[in-house]
């Protein structure tokens, strides 16, 4: 355990220096120290991998099973009633968002297993979904956990032009009505994500404004192409081939709009809500935030529903935010323990930790500051 988190600090530092004008303040850094020597301790006094178990494992099982059921269901026809159809299609979306959050996210950041190749096999679920593991791994685990809620830095708070997530984004006069209208974007966002950005930074060579993207070698090319030709196979021309356009067309959206919903509501109660805070770097020079990187990570980052079993098993953990961007390397099979031990540091180091207590109180949260921010100057 020591080892997976020892080296995070460093890591972290080199690839500021490497990719952006814009460090954190890790020279004292003793809440952190403090805190990985306590998460240490509990796994090693327990005598527990901080990898995934035997939850994670039929977790897996159950989502994997069930997205095939649901997709054979769907393009066998199995049901007749086309009611029917169109609540597998929401299920479906709402199968691939769990099985992102669940499988892909921990294999993607090495935490789903202790062997390497079970990781990649798991993180490349993200392929067969119409994804690619390899841009997440640039636009997540680097861009996003190193300079989270930076802008021109952190790709996931950059919606396009329609959504103003950040003060300092351009501002349209229709962003006054963002939180009216951001929801049903939401809705596009897979689909955007699936026909778009992943091969916007494939031609550009760009994870975001300030972060470029690592150079791809043989086989990665091999796997985008190989990965995003079958799914369009899967769920495009074998649907059309066996449901006829129409019904193809109206399905995929159903699909695409429910998992876009869901996957880009989950995301954005954990950062872009008011209790979390928001950078801008000096765009000239080399910008120093003004705290160690841990503490920045608690001051970006907010928890929610930490009480809930069943948003915890649903939502992989992704509730327990903060622990996720404190230790990406544990599985969130663990978040709930570790969280009490975070608490408790925070608590003596006299930084602040916020939580909001449901999902409902989160997604208020995320509205206000979604109108708050279309107004500001």
């Amino acid at each position: 355990m020591a080892s997976c988190q020892a080296n995070q600090i460093a890591y972290i530092c080199v690839q500021i220096s490497s990719m952006a004008k814009v460090k954190f303040n890790n020279k004292d850094a003793v809440f952190f120290s403090a805190l990985r020597k306590k998460v240490d301790a509990y796994f090693d006094n327990n005598n527990i991998a901080p990898t995934g178990n035997f939850t994670l494992f039929s977790k897996t099982f159950i989502l994997v099973v069930s997205l095939v059921f649901i997709y054979t269901a769907l393009i066998t026809q199995l049901f007749p009633y086309g009611w029917v159809n169109v609540l597998l299609c929401m299920l479906l979306g709402v199968n691939v968002a769990a099985i992102g959050f669940n499988v892909m996210h921990d294999g993607a950041h090495g935490s789903y297993s202790k062997y390497k190749w079970v990781n990649e096999i798991m993180g490349h679920s993200l392929n067969i979904l119409g994804g690619s593991v390899f841009m997440w791994k640039q636009k997540h685990n680097i861009a996003h956990h190193t300079y989270t809620n930076i802008e021109g830095h952190d790709d996931d708070i950059d919606a396009g032009s329609l959504l103003r997530m950040h003060k300092d984004q351009p501002k349209l006069p229709l962003h006054k009505f963002q939180h009216i209208y951001g929801l049903f974007l939401y809705g596009f966002m897979y689909g955007y994500w699936v026909f778009y950005t992943d091969y916007y930074k494939y031609f550009t060579g760009e994870v975001s404004e300030n972060v470029p993207l690592r150079k791809m070698k043989t086989h990665e090319h091999i796997v985008f192409w190989a990965s995003k030709i079958l799914n369009l196979f899967l769920f495009v021309a074998l649907p059309i081939a066996l449901l006829g356009f129409v019904n193809f067309l109206i399905g995929y959206l159903i699909v695409l709009f429910t998992g876009g919903i869901v996957i880009s509501v989950v995301f954005q109660l954990a950062h872009i809500v008011e209790d979390a805070h928001f950078f801008s770097p000096d765009p000239t020079g080399l910008t120093v935030v003004e705290a160690e990187w841990a503490v920045y990570q608690l001051n970006t980052t907010v928890d929610f529903a930490p009480n809930s079993k069943v948003l915890t098993w649903l939502l992989g953990g992704l509730n327990f935010q903060v622990i996720h961007h404190l230790f990406p390397k544990i599985s969130h099979v663990h978040y709930p323990e570790i969280r009490k031990i975070v608490q408790e540091t925070c608590n003596e180091y006299n930084i602040a930790y916020r939580t909001f207590p449901t999902m409902w109180d989160a997604f208020k949260s995320h509205m206000r500051y979604l109108k708050a921010t279309g107004t500001a100057a």
